[in-house]
């Protein structure tokens, strides 16, 4: 039987081996052959040379069109330069030694696969010195010719000292020796979903005789990606549901009922269903595990403080962690204000039920910061909102019965866990929230141990809001028009968010949000542009020019938090026209005044973020206008992204178009951890299906077999893919 761990100096040798170790990072038999071919190419076909992109490392099917010498310059010896085609496009081969043997065999005519780094001179795509395998076949027969000719050729993800012909050579010394493989896909689950084994997809997804067998080689290796990531997930909930946790049950006539009697609106139907479900959670004997996600303004904070509010009825505390001061410090607010007296508990006003409500960030002065500390601690406050502070090890609560996570994405398992120790009785319930909407094969992974739960309805009372791109470079009289705009607004009383991607000063500093400058597509063409523009300069610039006159103020993360909540404060009274901010505002910032959103360099933001920023706005009864300003050429990538915004409003939708650029990385956590991802043949935009299927005979396996003590060969693929820290990741998220 044949071992995956085994390395792989035993079988290529030592010198192919350290190559690819080097080159790669393929260390083991397993490495090498979980290294699956990125496309596949055919003698016959040729391949689109207009797709090449500068500096990047490339592998073509092309065809030789001729070939010319000449001396070189300043030392003896000659360039030899072959042109090859496919067809359309033509790309420059420059060999600078050994140029007569090239010569004579880069002949008009031949066909190979052609591989080196991409440059660009005078205009035209080359390869220096690249290396190559010229195709060769003698059969005279034409069938034997034609077979040849479509037979299909991998073609790896390669490196400059590892081509991908090497690579295949390697791969096929490998399979030449590739005996039985231990299955982690029991042969039940195999038969239901007519799999091929494991050895069988390893030879057919490198030596494929035709499209059929690369076909069922992905099926089957996505299938075990799916499900050993589905296993793990599985048993993850498993252990969450048997751990103890106090039941924190609704109790009638208490505090809770008295906040439902004092809305002034109704609870939408969606809210009350999630409420309901919430309220269910909470009452186990087991702690809750739930995402609630929801598109922007669907009310994810009311149903937050609905049951924090059933928790303190219950005799517990409840602790909201934000990922900001802004956003802490407008959530004890509107919490303050939605409650009234409700909140102000042992005052001469309080209301029989209340409860106090505290605020702990880490600015507060320290008579502020012990008061909180005391109330926390003491149990007087039965809610407690706050920041990274509240992760320090001084916090302490007297009853810590629910978790809430606001914008959880913001925050590391680390942080998440050790919020989660505080609570002396059992593990607390933990509600996550995120307001970026989740596509469904996300919420199976990266969230597959939390039971998801989402809001789509929007309260009544939501205006709509009009998105327009507006294009600086190619129009820039559509710029002056938004200034006119704006003037038009808040000559009508509204106010306006301009919104910038840096703070300003040197280097792209990250903002309180912990994010660079510039969240774009990452692209060369992005990369060569100018420097990100920062609230500073255009905040000069709008003040001595175009907004002169109307009252404007700057919000970013290296104001003194103090003055943050100043500039907040002044602009949620009216006190302020324009409002030039970073992505401090992008969450939870309510001003139902404010109308018009300008989120400038808007191509530097992801999807997610441009919907966020955006629903700052048509908050209240006025309709809201978001204007995406770019620099951005039309049929670019990033204006791609800028018009899929523009066109919807719905951010399920738009999750999904995110999810497609930017990919879904490692679902265990590499974005933490550094790792390489383990998805490498599963994509969660197109097997939404096939996780679906994964997930439940994942399921039906733990609940049968939770210790797989029946099945060693998944117990060992799920060690393989957990390693130590993953193994932590998982028990701590």
């Amino acid at each position: 039987m044949t071992d995956l761990h085994e390395p792989l100096a035993g079988k290529l040798g030592d010198r192919s081996a350290k190559v690819l170790a080097s080159a790669l990072d393929l260390h083991t038999v397993g490495d090498l052959l979980r290294h699956y071919p990125r496309r596949y190419g055919s003698r016959g076909e040729l391949t689109d040379l207009a797709g090449l992109v500068e500096g990047e490392q490339a592998t073509v099917v092309a065809e030789v069109l001729r070939g010319t010498s000449r001396p070189m310059r300043n030392r003896r010896g000659s360039i030899f330069e072959a042109t090859v085609t496919d067809g359309r496009g033509k790309l420059s081969l420059l060999f600078f030694h050994r140029a007569a043997w090239h010569r004579d065999r880069l002949l008009p005519g031949r066909r190979g696969l052609f591989a080196g780094k991409v440059s660009v001179y005078r205009g035209r795509r080359q390869l220096a010195h690249p290396d190559y395998e010229l195709f060769e076949s003698e059969d005279s027969e034409l069938e034997r010719a034609r077979a040849y000719a479509e037979a299909l050729i991998p073609i790896y993800p390669a490196a400059e000292k590892a081509p991908t012909w090497r690579i295949a050579k390697c791969v096929a010394t490998v399979l030449d020796t590739l005996d039985e493989l231990p299955d982690p896909l029991p042969a039940e689950v195999r038969s239901r979903h007519r799999l091929i084994g494991l050895a069988e997809a390893y030879r057919r997804i490198h030596t494929p005789e035709d499209w059929d067998d690369v076909h069922a080689a992905r099926k089957r290796l996505k299938w075990d990606e799916a499900f050993v990531l589905q296993v793990a997930l599985a048993r993850r909930r498993r252990t969450a549901q048997r751990q103890p946790a106090r039941p924190r049950p609704r109790v009638p006539g208490a505090l809770l009922d008295a906040f439902d009697a004092r809305l002034p609106f109704t609870l939408t139907e969606g809210q009350r269903e999630v409420g309901e479900v919430i309220a269910a959670d909470l009452a186990s004997e087991h702690p809750m595990h739930r995402l609630l996600q929801g598109d922007v303004g669907a009310g994810k904070t009311l149903v937050a403080l609905r049951a924090m509010l059933q928790v303190v009825d219950s005799g517990g505390q409840a602790v909201l962690l934000a990922p900001t001061e802004v956003l802490a410090q407008q959530h004890h607010r509107s919490v303050t204000e939605m409650l009234g007296p409700l909140a102000r508990a042992g005052q001469l006003d309080g209301a029989e039920h209340a409860t106090r409500i505290a605020l702990l960030t880490g600015s507060l002065g320290a008579a502020s910061r012990r008061e909180a500390l005391l109330d926390a601690a003491s149990g007087r406050a039965g809610i407690v909102i706050g920041t990274h502070a509240l992760l320090q090890e001084q916090v302490s609560f007297a009853d810590l019965g629910l978790v809430v996570v606001d914008e959880q994405h913001r925050f590391g398992v680390e942080q998440r866990d050790a919020l989660r120790d505080k609570s002396a009785e059992g593990r607390p319930h933990v509600l996550v929230m995120t307001a970026t909407p989740i596509p469904r094969t996300v919420a199976m992974t990266v969230y597959g141990d939390l039971d998801v739960v989402a809001l789509r309805q929007l309260p009544s009372g939501r205006s709509p809001v009009a998105t327009h791109v507006v294009p600086a470079r190619e129009k820039p009289h559509f710029l002056t028009r938004a200034w006119e705009r704006i003037r038009e607004e808040v000559a009508q009383g509204r106010q306006v968010y301009v919104v910038c991607p840096r703070i300003g000063g040197d280097g792209e500093e990250p903002d309180e949000t912990g994010r660079a400058a510039s969240d774009g597509d990452g692209s060369p063409e992005e990369a060569a542009r100018r420097p990100p523009l920062a609230v500073a300069d255009v905040l000069a610039e709008l003040e001595g020019g175009p907004l002169g006159g109307l009252r404007m103020a700057a919000l970013h993360g290296r104001l003194a938090p103090d003055d943050k909540d100043k500039v907040m404060r002044a602009f949620a009274a009216g006190e302020i026209d324009v409002l030039v901010a970073t992505t401090v505002v992008e969450v939870g910032v309510n001003v139902p005044n404010a109308t018009v959103m300008v989120i400038m360099d808007a191509d530097r933001f992801g999807v997610s973020q441009l919907h966020q920023l955006r629903g700052r706005v048509g908050r209240g009864s006025l309709p809201g206008l978001c204007l995406l300003v770019t620099e951005a050429e039309e049929g670019s990538r990033a204006r791609e992204r800028l018009d899929a915004v523009a066109a919807t409003t719905d951010g399920f939708a738009l999750s999904r178009i995110d999810l497609e650029q930017r990919h879904e990385g490692d679902v265990l956590g590499a974005a933490q951890s550094g790792r390489r991802s383990s998805l490498r043949m599963l994509t969660l935009t197109r097997d939404e299906e096939l996780i679906g299927r994964a997930r439940e005979e994942a399921a039906d396996l733990v609940a049968a077999d939770p210790e797989l003590t029946a099945h060693p060969a998944l117990a060992a693929a799920l060690d393989e893919l957990l390693g130590e820290d993953r193994a932590e990741y998982l028990e701590k998220a």
